[in-house]
């Protein structure tokens, strides 16, 4: 019997092993290329390919929980409780993120303050 559960969490472990890495590797080939249309358009002030990277590391780092703290065997209003707090602070993060970076960015554009560094 215990066999047969060491065998079932190796799978798993592989299984898990094997999606992270491909999700790396995604990550990776597109740091790499920077696909045109990927690169080039924008939304929210921000390159689709910059949000590709944010939706997979959002993604990898979701997994990594769900899998490792075993996130999938409790309850759905515990699940909730961790994942919503952490939804909304990377989300308002983002936000100012963003924004600040957009005020400076457009100070530096236009007035008389050159970059320096």
């Amino acid at each position: 019997m215990a066999h047969g559960a060491h065998a079932s969490n190796t799978s798993r472990i592989w299984k898990v092993f094997i999606l992270l890495s491909v999700v790396t590797i995604i990550e990776v080939a597109l740091g790499i290329y920077k696909p045109e249309i990927l690169h080039a358009r924008h939304l929210l002030g921000m390159n689709l390919l910059n949000w590709v990277f944010y939706a997979l590391t959002i993604f990898k780092a979701y997994y990594i929980v769900w899998a490792f703290m075993h996130m999938e065997g409790e309850k759905a209003s515990l699940r909730w409780a961790v994942v919503l707090p952490v939804i909304f602070l990377v989300l308002y993060l983002l936000f100012i993120l963003l924004t600040e970076a957009d005020y400076i960015f457009e100070v530096f554009k236009n007035s008389t303050i050159k970059w320096n560094f």
